[in-house]
């Protein structure tokens, strides 16, 4: 691992800062966290590494092994790591942040609430994403384009280098991001050296200039502290895809086996007698043309029989419905395959989600550290809350408020219910319409025989 100290000692050696920054996400790009990161980031695309390279061998008698591409090799990749990522993330972010000042949401920016989800959504993936408070909203960096300088004694985030290269024919971008400012460079494939693209500049630029003039930068400023935060997944800074892989590569494999048997109608087989001379390879070729042509080519002496069997159905799914449980109750996700059987009590949903809860509290105390952070060199004073996505019993809720109503306000009551039912946006206006009908019956218009008597001639 690189660290800042080692930035500092690489300059005060000689070496160059373009070829320190190199070095670094060279360093960077080969390193055991890089690698988890970058698997990890293919199991959240749907793309289970393991079975995508499964392949299936012949060997001939003499032990030499070739792919077989005569069976059947189906790789069948379940979604359950993204499955479980988004839900643990919008279940704490997705309905944003709640502030106790008005003006916070807007001082953050509008995209503030989406890149904090994507934010978090890296964060539980790659172990650790990075937020740039650029000067009046947020970006987003990632462990894979994103190289932290550490330092030594502290831990802290000191300095940063940012990378990006469409492929590896195109040119390497990066930025390095210190503590006074922030330096671009450029390597171009036609060229071995790397150049400065801008030379380094304060993060807050001061502009003075006409329209007709053109504008200019006359001074700059830097933050209060490290303008990059990091955002981790856990108090162990790791990933949760780990511990995850093995179960799902073990679901995904057995499932693809399964789909492999059934295409392979292995409730057949054959018994070819005389046949001693033929290893994998020569039988494998043999059951092809048998598929293909439904003839065969005896020599004498030769027999050919066809016996049948079950396929263990029964067996598989057992394992892999066991399987599926394992990972939702290791990850401490909801399935809400199991709430959606029947009639569910509040009771039992509170249950369900208690889970989830445990592992949402854990995971709002790393938010709430980075988000304090940010709003830290934002220079905004407020605390951030949330408000959790649960599912409820909507009929059970709203019949437990209403048997309380005679002890609270009728506003409280009001939006409660329709929060319940999925309105609550629309419970001022609702409040405000009752408001309105009230003073209609007992208002300004008269006593409320007057009212009756005129809605009554009205009719």
């Amino acid at each position: 691992m690189i660290t800042y100290q080692d930035m500092e000692r690489a300059l005060a050696g000689g070496e160059t800062i373009m070829q320190f920054v190199r070095r670094a996400i060279s360093d960077h790009r080969a390193s055991a966290e890089y690698c988890l990161a970058l698997t990890a980031d293919k199991y959240n695309r749907h793309q289970n590494v393991t079975i995508l390279q499964y392949q299936k061998f012949l060997y001939s008698i003499s032990g030499k092994a070739m792919p077989n591409t005569y069976a059947a090799n189906y790789k069948l990749c379940s979604n359950f790591f993204n499955r479980f990522v988004r839900q643990q993330n919008q279940f704490l972010l997705g309905n944003g942040v709640n502030w106790t000042k008005e003006d916070t949401e807007k001082k953050l920016g509008e995209s503030f609430e989406s890149e904090l989800q994507d934010a978090g959504e890296k964060a539980l993936v790659h172990g650790v994403s990075f937020g740039f408070w650029n000067f009046d909203h947020l970006d987003v960096f990632s462990l894979l384009e994103f190289k932290p300088l550490l330092d030594e004694e502290d831990g802290s985030l000191k300095a940063g280098i940012r990378f990006w290269q469409l492929d590896e024919s195109k040119p390497l971008r990066a930025t390095l991001y210190e503590m006074d400012g922030y330096t671009e460079f450029i390597w171009r494939k036609e060229k071995t050296d790397g150049e400065v693209l801008n030379e380094k500049r304060k993060y807050i630029l001061k502009m003075r200039g006409t329209d007709a003039d053109g504008m200019e930068i006359y001074d700059g400023e830097n933050y209060p502290g490290f303008p990059i935060v990091p955002l981790w997944a856990n108090k162990y800074h790791q990933s949760e895809f780990v511990g995850m892989r093995e179960n799902i590569d073990a679901y995904d494999l057995i499932k693809s086996g399964f789909a492999n048997t059934v295409d392979e109608s292995s409730e057949i087989y054959w018994i070819i007698q005389n046949a001693g001379g033929m290893d994998d390879i020569d039988i494998a070729e043999f059951l092809q043309r048998l598929r293909t042509t439904h003839a065969v080519n005896l020599d004498d002496g030769q027999e050919i029989m066809d016996k049948t069997i079950d396929i263990p159905v029964e067996a598989r799914e057992r394992l892999l419905d066991r399987l599926r449980s394992d990972m939702y109750e290791d990850y401490m996700a909801l399935d809400t395959k199991n709430l959606a059987s029947g009639a569910v009590t509040a009771t039992q949903i509170e249950a369900a989600y208690e889970p989830m809860n445990e592992k949402a509290d854990a995971y709002e105390y790393c938010v709430i550290d980075f988000l304090k952070h940010i709003l830290m060199l934002a220079g905004i004073e407020d605390n951030p809350t949330f408000t959790r996505s649960i599912l409820v019993n909507a009929t059970e809720s709203i019949n437990a408020v209403l048997s309380g109503a005679q002890y609270l306000s009728e506003d409280y009551v009001t939006e409660k219910i329709l929060t319940l039912l999925g309105d609550g946006d629309q419970a001022e206006q609702v409040m405000k319409d009752m408001d309105g009908e009230n003073m209609f019956r007992f208002g300004a218009g008269g006593n409320q025989e007057d009212q009756t008597e005129d809605v009554t001639n009205a009719e």
